[in-house]
């Protein structure tokens, strides 16, 4: 099988030593290229090529959820299409690394190379669904509109701690759960819609849910961890269905002191619940918008503002060796 390598140089959890040690392991069974990212959007540069070429057959992500969104977009640009496309496999790399524990593989590198090597011999694969949102940039640098997303997305209040935590490793700090719980508790401080949401939730043939104070739209199960805890914002959602999405209507001390507990102790058979807690399962087409532009992140990347958000849950979009 020929295969393409994308190493990330920046993933926070290998070393150039380690990374030389699983590119030899992955090319004494694949026919192997390797190819190191030199800036934001290169993996996803690197994968558009491996798509259009034909020579491909499988795209590895070393790295963290964000080179492997970057590189699901890449072979994606022109559609969805898993049985032409290239398959992707990922070997960990990242602080967090959401997606390829949702997939089951291990958190180790050592240990996830060991499996991928054994699903390609056993050629073990997965057709799996993925989450597409489109709309308009408030901002200049904001992406371009129409983007895949792998396991979330976060429009309001998650989208803003993405920021400052992206803020933060721009000075040069590290990704750690520490960081993240830090910049959680300043973007509550200054969240300025905290008792009055001003996010909608519109779907077709339901009555508009409104004043929603922030909303995290899952297609995989955990939404994140803390260190070796899972976390359920939307226990169902499933890469075999459409979207999930969770909304609170409150962010005052009370209601975020409940819902975070719930998160915290959250499980694969119960999620946050509550007269403020919204939550939908399985959504096709829906829309979130805001009447002020809000933060916006897809797989922990964030996107700058947005004023409104189209999500579509795409079934059957990525094959996936796992």
């Amino acid at each position: 099988m020929r295969a393409l390598l994308v190493v990330n140089p920046k993933a926070t959890t290998t070393s150039t030593r380690t990374r030389d040690v699983l590119t030899h392991a992955l090319a004494s069974d694949l026919k192997l290229e390797v190819a190191t990212t030199e800036h934001r959007g290169h993996a996803r540069d690197l994968a558009r090529r491996a798509a259009d070429g034909g020579q491909i057959e499988l795209v590895i992500a070393l790295g963290g959820d964000g080179t492997v969104n970057e590189i699901v977009n890449g072979l994606l640009h022109e559609g969805p299409d898993p049985d032409r496309l290239p398959g992707i496999a990922v070997v960990p790399g990242g602080s967090t690394n959401v997606f390829a524990r949702a997939l089951g593989m291990p958190n180790d590198v050592v240990e996830a190379t060991g499996a991928l090597l054994d699903a390609i011999a056993e050629r073990r694969s997965r057709t799996i669904g993925l989450g597409l949102a489109t709309g308009t940039p408030d901002t200049a640098d904001a992406e371009v509109p129409g983007r895949w997303f792998t396991f979330c997305a976060g429009f309001g209040f998650d989208a803003g701690v993405v920021g400052r935590v992206e803020q933060q490793r721009e000075r040069g700090k590290r990704s750690t759960h520490a960081l993240y719980i830090r910049q959680a508790l300043r973007q509550f401080a200054g969240e300025p819609h905290r008792r009055r949401g001003t996010i909608t939730l519109s779907q077709p043939g339901e009555e508009p849910v409104d004043e929603l104070a922030m909303s995290i739209v899952c297609n995989a199960s955990p939404w994140t961890y803390l260190g070796n805890r899972p976390v359920y914002a939307a226990p169902r959602a499933s890469f075999d269905t459409a979207l999930d999405v969770l909304g609170l209507t409150s962010m005052s001390t009370a209601a975020v002191t409940r819902y975070g507990t719930q998160l915290l102790l959250s499980s694969p058979e119960r999620g946050p619940r509550g007269k403020h807690a919204v939550t939908r399962h399985d959504l096709t087409d829906f829309t979130l918008e805001s009447q002020a532009p809000l933060p916006f992140q897809m797989d922990g990347d964030h996107l700058g503002l947005r004023s409104s958000v189209t999500f579509t849950g795409v079934r059957r979009a990525l094959r996936v060796i796992v």
